[in-house]
């Protein structure tokens, strides 16, 4: 299904070879050709570099650049360095006692450019509704900043700051190691939390047992268990005893024992691995022709029904008002795809549940949130505005008296379980259609759907890890290092789906077919991963390179004056080495070390030189006039919590602008949806509370 078919893509600047337009040409549109006449137009320019070029006004028109569009930095000189140091995400990569050092690849910008493409989507859909065409503004400073929310939670409730801890994962109060070295290379592995970790966890503690080293894991309830209050004493002692019994094994034991028992644990592989990986050959991910990815996500087009579903209007603002969306999804995958969503209009309805809640309604990461209350949880704030909750125990066979009408109320389905989960529960694809003829549904997995490895478990680091990302991200005479040291595929996947979903609903409109989109978060960390594939095919054998990248002239980091203070320097040229030593001399280190960080960035944008300060949490929330003025941050007032700016999905639009709400409670709204969704009466759903069902 490729639901642009008919529509052509105009490209400016450098957008050619970027994401979003083999995006837009992975969904079947044509790119290329003159502005006039096109359906789509995009550009790495932005308004203020368009100069005289006339956009058609029934065109949808996207611009991705380091800043945005309009703003007091607007016009600085910037790309993927300089919007990871100003977007926070090198900032908090690297080891403790080394400089900041940035992830593999444009990370960045692919970011951005999946944020555009979802944008560009919702779009295409307001477009049907009225007919009008508007611009999408993407910074990618702003969608830089918008993956750092354990960051950014931390600071605004604890006034405390993240650092850079090298191959862990920081989640707030607990710093969790995740890239081990092994006999003949690096895995990535983290004991997850409770019911999420359990299976995982005692896999691994068996097999240290059966190899018979020293293990103080023996014994745990891993049910029980939280990464995020276990004593940090404790978690030495572990991890030095995981760390041995990982150097005593290899990458094949890894792919293959290590798969077998289920430890959650996979190889980080080099480019070459991944070009080799049976698992992307049996989904058919690689193109028969160039050898290279091909989609960003895999679609099934439903039967086509009798008519197309109507076109709804909705009270709300934004692109996609009216859309109706049934949210099976939890964690930050499915969060922030339903978020993406609901913050550009769409109701959402989602499904949650005390017996297994989820797991943004779990971790203790600030002061203010205490275990075993569902809702105070910056985290899951953050991550859940513009949505209702419906309490809902699946075990209950009388949810179904709730579940079948929003079947049929929905336009929408969205979930990221394990590949299977909904078909036992009578929820897959195909069961659904059957009933909605017309529904779309989008499904998140670490492989997707099919495939053998479809029916693994793993989380954001697996893919990375697969993709090549974290083998890759690093200096050359150190370990890996966790690329973006925040989760990455988690950010990525959801605006895949968000524009999926989006594109998909046009096609509706304008077919009455409906469809189910398959998006493995796998594939889409190996789109990022292009360049490296491009090498890797030529026979070269990509490393680690710290801050160079090959398509630079030069960058690095340099220090500023005070404690773990940088800035980022990129050059593209001779040109721009000359200007830059004409200011500092041939010693720039020296020159920038005596120096304030934002005083430097000043001076050097003034000369035409791409710089940024690598920022850190206060000066982006505090002190970023940029961020403050694109609204990077929106406050809404939690009954918990009280007021305080929560993560604004990073897109502007022209003509549909958007109003995000507050996060709900654990079913905050399970009655009124009972009563207005779904038909009850109250005295039934005073009997469906009694039996248990709300729970």
């Amino acid at each position: 299904m490729t639901p642009l078919d008919g529509h052509r893509v105009a490209v400016l600047g450098g957008m050619a070879e970027r994401p979003l337009a083999r995006y837009l040409a992975a969904l079947g549109a044509e790119l290329g050709g003159p502005v006039e006449g096109a359906s789509f137009v995009i550009d790495d320019i932005g308004l203020e570099g368009l100069g005289d070029v006339a956009i058609p006004a029934g065109a949808v028109h996207v611009s991705v650049t380091t800043f945005g569009s309009g703003g007091p930095r607007s016009g600085w000189k910037g790309g993927e360095f300089v919007a990871s140091a100003m977007g926070g995400a090198l900032r908090v990569t690297g080891e403790p006692d080394r400089p900041p050092v940035k992830e593999a690849g444009e990370a960045c910008i692919f970011h951005a450019d999946m944020v555009a493409a979802s944008g560009a989507m919702a779009a295409h859909y307001a477009r049907g509704t009225h007919g009008q065409g508007q611009h999408v503004d993407v910074s990618v400073q702003q969608v830089a900043f918008s993956r750092n929310f354990n960051g950014i939670l931390c600071w605004q409730f604890d006034r405390r700051k993240l650092a850079r801890v090298g191959g862990a994962l920081a989640y707030g109060k607990a710093t969790v190691r995740a890239i081990w070295k092994l006999a003949d290379g690096w895995c990535f592995h983290s004991l997850m939390t409770g019911r999420l970790g359990a299976p995982a966890n005692q896999a691994l503690s068996d097999w240290m047992d059966e190899a018979g080293v020293p293990n103080p894991l023996h014994g745990t309830d891993w049910l029980t268990y939280n990464r995020s209050t276990l004593p940090a004493e404790t978690r030495a002692i572990w991890e030095a005893a995981i760390a041995a019994f990982f150097a005593s094994r290899t990458k094949a034991e890894i792919a293959s024992e290590g798969l077998r028992r289920g430890i959650n644990a996979c190889v980080a592989n080099e480019p070459a691995d991944v070009l080799a990986d049976r698992h992307l050959a049996a989904r058919g991910f690689f193109d028969p022709q160039t050898g290279l990815p091909k989609r960003f996500a895999s679609i099934r087009e439903g039967a086509a029904v009798a008519a197309a579903p109507a076109i709804h209007t909705g009270a709300r603002p934004g692109p996609l008002s009216g859309v109706k969306v049934l949210d099976f999804a939890w964690a930050l995958v499915g969060a922030i795809s339903t978020k993406t969503l609901g913050d550009l209009g769409a109701e959402i309805v989602k499904i949650e549940s005390r017996t297994r809640p989820d797991l943004a309604r779990l971790d203790v990461q600030v002061a203010a949130s205490k275990p075993g209350n569902w809702d105070d949880k910056p985290w899951f704030a953050h991550l859940n505005t513009s949505k209702r909750s419906l309490s809902l125990n699946m075990k209950k066979p009388e949810a179904r008296e709730l579940i079948d009408p929003l079947i049929d109320w929905a336009d929408v389905v969205v979930e990221n379980f394990s590949p299977g989960t909904m078909k036992k529960l009578g929820l897959d694809y195909d069961t659904l259609a059957a009933r909605n003829p017309g529904i779309v549904m989008v499904s998140g997995s670490v492989f997707g759907q099919t495939g053998p490895l479809a029916q693994e478990w793993g989380v954001d680091g697996t893919g990375g890890a697969l993709s090549g990302r974290t083998f890759l991200t690093g200096y050359p005479d150190g370990d890996p290092v966790i690329p973006g040291a925040v989760p990455y595929g988690d950010v990525i996947v959801p605006y895949v789906m968000a524009g999926g979903v989006a594109a998909a609903l046009q096609h509706r409109r304008e077919t009455g077919r409906g469809c189910h989109i398959d998006a493995s978060m796998y594939e889409i960390c190996v789109q990022q991963m292009r360049d490296t594939l491009i090498a890797a095919r030529r026979g070269e054998h990509p490393q680690r390179l710290g801050n160079a990248d090959p398509r630079v002239f030069f960058q690095d980091v340099f220090p500023a004056a005070g404690e773990d203070r940088w800035v980022a320097i990129s050059l593209a040229g001779a040109e721009d080495r000359a200007r830059l030593e004409a200011i500092t001399g041939t010693d720039v280190a020296a020159w920038t070390a005596a120096r304030s960080d934002h005083a430097i960035v000043a001076q050097l944008q003034a000369h035409g030189i791409a710089c940024g300060v690598v920022q850190d949490s206060e000066d982006m929330i505090d002190n970023d006039p940029q961020l403050a003025g694109r609204g990077a941050l929106v406050t809404l007032d939690h009954p918990l919590l009280g007021p305080f700016g929560h993560i604004a999905t990073p897109l502007r639009f022209s003509r549909d602008a958007f109003r995000p709400f507050r996060a709900p409670g654990m079913g905050e709204h399970a009655h009124a949806i009972a009563r207005d969704l779904c038909g009850l009466t109250d005295a039934r759903i005073a009997e469906l509370d009694a039996a248990g069902v709300f729970e």
